[in-house]
């Protein structure tokens, strides 16, 4: 299919996905919910096909931040599993709801923007009082600035499972140890990727918050767990949409997939200068932008 924009417009998406990618992928968040409403009111793509282009863009711009979460140990891979496999059929489930009830989903998406709203203040209200589990990764990362006069995570500070099981899974980071109920991270990973169908965003705004407020988990550890997830969502997105006939615009999809690589290489590079309450503020301030134009497209 012919693109929706000209030449010179694909040359500029790259600049505008990199500063997306770049500020977001510390958070475990790829940019892709911030890119559907630009290209909506931006480039006046209203169709369907427009949820598919933005997991395209997900494809091409994800591999990159989740390459360094890997090679730096910060990969938690029970987490990535678990919102994989659950996430899948909610994809296909949302792609179809997306064609055949919600072409114009405004109603859904001021729902969906009050449950970002009340995800918002959780991941404020853990920044501003953070666990003792929080605490101590803080002050760990401040006496290593100290005496050492090096910023950053130490190569030791890596994701190690400790246990696994049906209800439980429990990991190690940086001496630290944390635990989620399985079944529930399933539950809630079904959900999200109906959600994430629906809009094409693969569902890391709404689950990176989820697993930083609700279950507890520190930000360096679920960042390349939800990226990786969303990639892998995206992927089954995409053919559901093709399965659907509502392909996406590879033009769009590859411009601004480009930007997104660079950018979220970096940022997933820089996080690990970032102290854990930074990046939970950056992540509210996030969802509070999101959560309110959810809300007031309602009233517009």
């Amino acid at each position: 299919m012919d693109s929706v924009v000209d030449f010179w417009t694909l040359l500029l998406l790259p600049f505008v996905s990199f500063l997306i990618a770049f500020f977001t992928s510390p958070a475990g968040v790829s940019g892709a919910f911030l890119l559907l409403p630009f290209q909506v009111s931006v480039l006046g793509f209203t169709s369907p096909s427009v949820s598919a282009t933005n997991l395209v863009y997900n494809l091409i711009a994800i591999p990159s931040g989740v390459y360094r979460y890997i090679r730096e140990g910060r990969m938690a891979w029970p987490i990535a599993s678990i919102t994989v496999f659950a996430t899948l059929p909610g994809v296909f489930i949302g792609a179809v709801l997306r064609a055949k009830y919600f072409l114009d989903p405004r109603l859904f998406k001021f729902f969906v923007g009050l449950v970002l709203l009340y995800l918002g203040f959780r991941v404020l209200s853990s920044a501003l009082k953070p666990s003792e589990k929080i605490k101590e990764l803080e002050k760990k990362l401040k006496e290593r600035i100290e005496t050492m006069k090096k910023r950053g995570l130490p190569k030791e500070a890596v994701v190690r499972t400790k246990k696994v099981s049906f209800s439980r899974i429990e990991y190690e980071f940086w001496g630290e140890t944390f635990s989620f109920n399985a079944p529930a991270l399933f539950a809630v990973s079904f959900v999200i990727g109906i959600i994430g169908g629906i809009y094409g965003i693969g569902g890391g705004a709404i689950l990176a918050p989820i697993l930083a407020s609700i279950f507890g988990l520190p930000v360096y550890t679920i960042a390349g767990a939800t990226l990786l997830g969303t990639f892998m969502t995206s992927v089954f997105g995409v053919a559901s949409y093709y399965a659907i006939n509502y392909p996406p615009d590879w033009a769009i999809g590859i411009s601004l997939g480009v930007g997104g690589f660079f950018g979220m290489y970096f940022g997933a590079r820089f996080q690990k200068y970032l102290p854990e309450r930074t990046i939970r503020f950056s992540l509210s301030a996030i969802i509070f932008a999101t959560a309110v134009s959810y809300i007031l497209q309602i009233f517009l």
